[in-house]
């Protein structure tokens, strides 16, 4: 076989499933809706469970729910015989996926489910199964082609289920409203998390902050720099920025100036501000824009006035340890 065929065949495969995957829309129906409403006031967990590669499309969906807030998990039905049914309450759901629904692991979990009133939601391409037979919701998926060469092996299929399994997990995200900010909670770390920091999130806050009076003169401002060790000493009259001093103004002006000159001739005035809620990613790209180490964070309601009160200073190496680039 030439090598280029291999291409072709995997476009065939990918075609197949693409074609397939429309079918999602015949899913989209009562029992949907009745599926979203029993999530949406769940008051314990949504517990997910499958065998096979339906068990392994579970656990992804139960991934997803977790990763947006709604407490889940997944429970393996064969291990569920040894003890595993005892996380389940009676204030859960459980969504179990098997295409076929008739997966005889399942018996046993359906009976639990059925004899503790737990409500189960089914998803299974058979009506007659015994899955949706024991469901309280009942989500029928359409009949598939599989996209390998024998349209047998799990493919069509499984990227149908995933494909039910987001579209629900998205449906109870929007009528949540769930936000980014809600996101980051949950993704702290990693590269999504990275992403969703904010000014406020990095910035140093309180007597960590080097700031200096207006009336005071370079020798305190000297004192403040090295203490703070932040390469600036912010200026305020009242509680209003008024200026801002680098230790490059200091190490360039130096000789022409004593220790008791005023702050008042050597500093910038009206710095350069940025707003608390500016992504962290967009904080290092203005620094890396303007050449600044440093930038003043104020209030989002503060940004167009003219006293603007200082809230946080961030500096480049913060956003460098969050792993932001």
């Amino acid at each position: 076989m030439y090598k280029k065929n291999y291409i072709s065949i995997a476009k065939k495969s990918c075609s197949i499933q693409i074609n397939e995957l429309k079918k999602i829309k015949k899913v989209f129906n009562n029992s949907f809706i009745k599926a979203v409403d029993l999530i949406l006031n769940c008051k314990g967990k949504v517990i997910c469970a499958g065998i096979g590669k339906s068990g392994i499309i579970g656990k992804k969906i139960s991934a997803t729910f977790s990763s947006v807030g709604i407490p889940s998990f997944f429970c393996d039905p064969a291990q569920a015989l040894h003890g595993d049914m005892g996380q389940i309450e009676k204030k859960d759901i459980l969504i179990i996926f098997s295409y076929s629904g008739n997966t005889s692991e399942l018996t046993n979990m359906l009976k639990y489910a059925n004899r503790y009133r737990i409500k189960i939601i089914g998803v299974a391409s058979k009506p007659n199964s015994i899955l949706l037979k024991a469901s309280d919701i009942k989500i029928l998926l359409p009949q598939v082609k599989e996209s390998d060469v024998t349209g047998m092996v799990p493919t069509s299929s499984t990227s149908l289920t995933l494909l039910l399994g987001d579209s629900l997990a998205t449906t109870v995200m929007h009528l949540k409203k769930f936000s980014k900010e809600k996101f980051k909670v949950f993704h702290p770390g990693g590269n999504i998390g990275g992403s969703l920091l904010l000014a406020k999130d990095i910035m140093v806050t309180g007597k960590k902050m080097p700031v200096i009076n207006y009336n005071k003169n370079l020798k305190e401002a000297l004192k403040i720099m090295n203490l703070k060790k932040l390469g600036i000493v912010v200026v305020k009259k009242r509680d209003y920025i008024v200026g801002l001093v680098t230790d490059g103004d200091l190490r360039r002006e130096m000789r022409d100036y004593s220790k008791n000159q005023d702050l008042n001739k050597l500093m910038t005035k009206s710095p350069f501000v940025v707003n608390e809620n500016m992504p962290a990613s967009k904080a290092l790209s203005v620094m890396n824009e303007k050449k600044i180490t440093s930038l003043l964070v104020v209030s989002d309601k503060d940004l167009k006035k003219k006293n603007k009160i200082l809230k946080g200073i961030i500096h480049i190496h913060f956003i460098l340890q969050s792993g932001i680039k």
